[in-house]
């Protein structure tokens, strides 16, 4: 593919990350991941979403898991782990996770969008961009990049999707170390933005008990980083903001290798894609929210 360097405008990388994290997620909250999963004799709602984010590390126990996730509980990823993999084999579960992704665009987007031009220049474009990757220090995205790409072009940009996201993922992690926030620090304050998850699936999702939050929210408003009703104060929003900035700075390699003009045209294409997946009933209606 021609190199599309060129400056990149500010925020654009994380422009174009969005969307595609976007794509990257529908599967976990699909119908289509619960069938696939369960066919392998893995029912539970967080042992379908363990067992398919960490199936590229192998037959893998809890603690690497951890450290990688950040904002699990240990807990309850230690319930599921390494337990699961007597049920299915890591590569069983790719496999099933795959077939779900599958199944969840098709659904979602349309087999005429699945099989557009538009879609195949997506997946030629992001698959481009994770060649600017790198692994060092990079748990999730480095196991993800050894996985093979796809050949159906929907599939190739779901995977692509996931490597990216997956290598910001593990940046964003290094900044909330670097901020001083713990897992559940990290999950509230991003909650407090209006872009992360209700306490309902920090509960479901992360594990954490609705005690472990109310006192996570103190400790931050201790710090002065949330008022009294929740809300990011000014040094909290500067704090997040600081958090982002220096994720955006760590993944910059897979958008400057891309490009501006290819950063622009992926941009476009994912959102086009992800909105029509949103509208699609792609998630929850009470996933968002602060409190």
């Amino acid at each position: 593919m021609t190199s599309l360097n060129g400056p990149l405008p500010e925020l654009a990388a994380r422009r174009c990350q969005q969307p595609l994290n976007t794509l990257h997620a529908t599967v976990y909250f699909s119908p289509e991941i619960v069938r696939e999963m369960g066919a392998l004799g893995i029912e539970e709602f967080s042992a379908v979403n363990i067992a398919g984010r960490t199936a590229a590390f192998g037959r893998v126990g809890p603690g690497p898991v951890t450290a990688a996730f950040y904002n699990y509980k240990h807990e309850r990823i230690a319930a599921h782990l390494p337990g699961v993999w007597d049920a299915a084999a890591p590569q069983d579960v790719l496999a099933a996770r795959l077939r779900a992704a599958d199944g969840t665009l098709r659904r979602l987007l349309g087999e005429d969008v699945v099989a557009s031009p538009e879609m195949a220049e997506a997946a030629e474009l992001a698959l481009h961009a994770t060649e600017g990757c790198g692994r060092g220090g990079r748990p999730l995205y480095s196991a993800h990049a050894d996985l093979p790409v796809p050949e159906t072009p929907h599939l190739a940009l779901w995977h692509a999707a996931t490597l990216l996201r997956e290598h910001r993922g593990d940046g964003h992690v290094m900044a909330l170390v670097r901020a001083g926030l713990d897992p559940v620090e990290a999950l509230l304050s991003h909650s407090a933005t209006g872009g992360g998850m209700s306490d309902k699936w920090l509960v479901r999702t992360r594990g954490w008990t609705v005690e472990e939050l109310i006192a996570g929210r103190e400790r931050l408003r201790a710090r002065g980083l949330l008022d009294e009703a929740g809300e990011l104060t000014e040094a909290g929003t500067a704090l997040r903001d600081a958090v982002e900035a220096e994720t955006d700075r760590l993944d910059a390699a897979p958008y400057e290798h891309l490009g501006a003009a290819g950063v622009e045209r992926l941009t476009g294409l994912a959102k086009t894609f992800a909105m029509a997946a949103v509208e699609a009933g792609a998630f929850p209606a009470d996933l968002l929210g602060n409190g």
